[in-house]
């Protein structure tokens, strides 16, 4: 039987979701507590993993088990097992066709950043402090060079293990509420450190330090030496994750701001 659960995780505290020896991930505590409940050993495969600090409002995982167990008490079970900053949402039992990485078609994302010159004490490692305003109408404008298919070498992290650098981003858009930015960004994937690398570009052209065209250079170089600072992990959310209609998993509700 495979099952598909929904993950919220507060990701300060993780080395990032891939288990890894020696550091707390957030597949090491999923697949222990998992494991409790099925009453065996369990591996999970999750939609996208996270870097270190990163955050997440729906992660998307499978796993396969030989035991049955009502959905309430998948959920319950495991949430009974799990750190304070982990959560099981749902639980789903479903084909043994879905695959929570490679049946997804779009990943959804958010990058927070706070605009004022004094950091935030309620939101520390939850938002990105940027201590100078930023002109959003430029970065807007730098936003759209990006939105489409492209090669984004110059947006990859240097060890960043994907076959192609080739992904298509379906949407891009910037909003801001008093002194709050956010970044929505969807793709059909998303390569290692690509949306703070993005982040960091069109910050940059928003503190004016490069024109909205800059955004363009970067992306035809197609070199991450050219492309900027990344920007620190503690903005960054994966919201959500779309997969084809028959698996008729759970809708998240993609927030504008949490």
């Amino acid at each position: 039987m495979r099952i598909a659960l929904g993950v919220e995780y507060e990701g300060t505290r993780f080395s990032g979701w891939q288990q890894q020896l020696g550091v707390r991930t957030v597949q090491e505590v999923l697949e222990q507590a998992i494991s409790k409940v099925a009453n065996h050993p369990v591996k999970v495969i999750c939609a996208g993993r996270t870097d270190s600090g990163v955050h997440a409002m729906v992660q998307v995982i499978h796993f396969d088990t030989e035991v049955y167990r009502p959905e309430h008490s998948w959920v319950f079970g495991c949430n009974a097992n799990l750190p304070r900053d982990v959560v099981v949402l749902w639980a789903k039992p479903i084909e043994d066709t879905f695959h929570a990485r490679f049946a997804a078609q779009a990943r959804y994302y958010q990058y927070r950043i706070l605009t004022r010159r004094v950091r935030s004490a309620l939101h520390h490692k939850r938002i990105t402090w940027c201590c100078h305003s930023l002109d959003l109408a430029t970065m807007k404008v730098a936003s759209q060079y990006l939105i489409g298919e492209h090669d984004f070498s110059s947006f990859r992290a240097t060890g960043c293990q994907a076959k192609s650098p080739i992904r298509t981003i379906y949407h891009l858009e910037l909003i801001q509420k008093e002194d709050l930015i956010l970044m929505n960004i969807a793709a059909n994937g998303f390569l290692q450190h690509m949306v703070r690398n993005i982040a960091g570009v069109l910050m940059t052209i928003g503190q004016g330090e490069q024109p909205p065209q800059w955004a363009d250079q970067v992306l035809q170089a197609r070199s991450r030496a050219l492309g900027g600072v990344t920007a620190p992990p503690d903005g960054l959310y994966l919201v959500g994750v779309d997969y084809p209609a028959q698996f008729d998993l759970p809708k998240p509700n993609y927030p504008a701001i949490l």
